[in-house]
Protein backbone atom coordinates (compact mmCIF):
# COMPACT_ATOMS: atom_id res chain seq x y z
CA UNK A 1 0.00 0.00 0.00
CA UNK A 2 3.06 2.43 0.68
CA UNK A 3 4.09 1.73 -2.96
CA UNK A 4 0.22 3.44 -3.83
CA UNK A 5 1.01 6.44 -1.41
CA UNK A 6 4.05 7.15 -3.39
CA UNK A 7 2.66 7.19 -6.66
CA UNK A 8 0.21 9.14 -5.27
CA UNK A 9 2.34 11.67 -4.02
CA UNK A 10 4.37 11.51 -7.27
CA UNK A 11 0.95 11.91 -9.59
CA UNK A 12 0.43 14.99 -7.50
CA UNK A 13 3.66 16.59 -8.38
CA UNK A 14 3.23 15.53 -12.00
CA UNK A 15 -0.66 17.19 -11.43
CA UNK A 16 0.57 20.85 -10.41
CA UNK A 17 3.06 20.53 -13.62
CA UNK A 18 0.29 20.17 -15.65
CA UNK A 19 -1.79 22.89 -13.80
CA UNK A 20 0.94 25.16 -14.55
CA UNK A 21 1.15 24.27 -18.39
CA UNK A 22 -2.40 24.59 -19.04
CA UNK A 23 -2.23 27.94 -17.15
CA UNK A 24 0.61 29.53 -19.42
CA UNK A 25 -1.64 28.16 -22.33
CA UNK A 26 -4.53 29.27 -21.15
CA UNK A 27 -2.98 32.78 -20.73
CA UNK A 28 -0.98 32.76 -23.94
CA UNK A 29 -2.98 31.00 -26.40
CA UNK A 30 -5.61 31.01 -28.18
CA UNK A 31 -6.76 27.33 -27.44
CA UNK A 32 -7.91 29.26 -23.65
CA UNK A 33 -10.95 26.63 -23.61
CA UNK A 34 -9.03 23.70 -24.20
CA UNK A 35 -6.35 24.70 -21.46
CA UNK A 36 -9.02 25.14 -19.19
CA UNK A 37 -10.78 21.72 -20.13
CA UNK A 38 -8.11 19.94 -19.42
CA UNK A 39 -7.33 21.72 -15.97
CA UNK A 40 -10.93 20.86 -14.77
CA UNK A 41 -10.65 17.20 -16.07
CA UNK A 42 -6.98 16.46 -14.87
CA UNK A 43 -8.27 18.13 -11.17
CA UNK A 44 -11.39 15.42 -11.18
CA UNK A 45 -9.26 12.97 -12.36
CA UNK A 46 -6.82 13.21 -9.48
CA UNK A 47 -9.24 13.73 -6.92
CA UNK A 48 -10.84 10.24 -8.49
CA UNK A 49 -7.22 8.83 -7.99
CA UNK A 50 -7.35 10.20 -4.41
CA UNK A 51 -10.83 8.17 -3.93
CA UNK A 52 -9.11 5.49 -5.16
CA UNK A 53 -5.84 5.60 -2.71
CA UNK A 54 -7.93 6.36 0.13
CA UNK A 55 -10.16 3.27 -0.44
CA UNK A 56 -7.26 0.90 -1.26
CA UNK A 57 -6.12 1.75 1.71
CA UNK A 58 -9.52 0.75 4.02
CA UNK A 59 -10.05 -2.33 2.09
CA UNK A 60 -5.98 -3.27 2.93
CA UNK A 61 -6.55 -2.39 6.26
CA UNK A 62 -9.98 -5.03 6.47
CA UNK A 63 -8.29 -7.55 4.79
CA UNK A 64 -5.30 -7.96 6.89
CA UNK A 65 -7.92 -7.55 10.00
CA UNK A 66 -10.16 -10.24 8.30
CA UNK A 67 -13.18 -8.24 8.38
CA UNK A 68 -15.73 -7.17 5.57
CA UNK A 69 -14.52 -5.09 2.96
CA UNK A 70 -15.79 -2.20 1.68
CA UNK A 71 -16.38 -0.92 -1.44
CA UNK A 72 -13.69 0.76 -3.41
CA UNK A 73 -15.67 3.63 -4.01
CA UNK A 74 -16.72 3.42 -7.47
CA UNK A 75 -19.95 5.30 -7.52
CA UNK A 76 -17.88 8.21 -5.79
CA UNK A 77 -15.43 8.33 -8.62
CA UNK A 78 -17.84 8.24 -11.43
CA UNK A 79 -20.26 10.88 -10.11
CA UNK A 80 -17.39 13.30 -9.90
CA UNK A 81 -16.34 12.57 -12.89
CA UNK A 82 -20.02 12.94 -14.19
CA UNK A 83 -19.41 16.11 -11.90
CA UNK A 84 -16.76 17.63 -14.62
CA UNK A 85 -18.61 16.82 -17.92
CA UNK A 86 -21.86 18.59 -16.33
CA UNK A 87 -19.56 21.50 -15.84
CA UNK A 88 -18.01 21.52 -19.34
CA UNK A 89 -21.10 21.25 -20.67
CA UNK A 90 -22.99 23.83 -18.62
CA UNK A 91 -20.09 26.49 -19.09
CA UNK A 92 -18.69 25.51 -22.94
CA UNK A 93 -17.18 28.92 -23.01
CA UNK A 94 -14.89 28.65 -20.56
CA UNK A 95 -14.19 24.62 -20.84
CA UNK A 96 -13.94 22.62 -23.86
CA UNK A 97 -15.62 19.23 -23.05
CA UNK A 98 -13.47 16.82 -25.04
CA UNK A 99 -9.85 18.03 -23.37
CA UNK A 100 -11.87 17.84 -19.75
CA UNK A 101 -12.86 13.95 -21.06
CA UNK A 102 -9.24 14.14 -21.89
CA UNK A 103 -8.22 15.20 -18.87
CA UNK A 104 -10.09 13.13 -16.78
CA UNK A 105 -8.02 10.55 -17.86
CA UNK A 106 -4.35 11.98 -17.28
CA UNK A 107 -3.95 10.87 -13.59
CA UNK A 108 -4.30 7.38 -15.31
CA UNK A 109 -1.91 8.15 -18.63
CA UNK A 110 0.71 9.15 -15.14
CA UNK A 111 0.01 6.38 -13.67
CA UNK A 112 0.67 3.81 -16.41
CA UNK A 113 4.02 6.21 -17.18
CA UNK A 114 4.97 5.95 -13.69
CA UNK A 115 4.59 2.05 -13.72
CA UNK A 116 6.78 1.80 -16.61
CA UNK A 117 9.37 3.77 -15.23
CA UNK A 118 8.85 1.47 -12.09
CA UNK A 119 9.60 -1.87 -13.93
CA UNK A 120 12.50 -0.59 -15.93
CA UNK A 121 14.57 0.88 -13.01
CA UNK A 122 13.92 -2.47 -11.45
CA UNK A 123 15.15 -4.55 -14.22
Amino acid sequence: MLDLHHTFAMLKKAFFFLLAICALGWGFSPYDSMFAGIALGAFFGTYNFWILVRRMGKFDRSMSEGTRAPSIGMAYRFFSGVAAVAIAISLPQYFHLISTVIGLMIPYIFLVIERIVYLSRRH
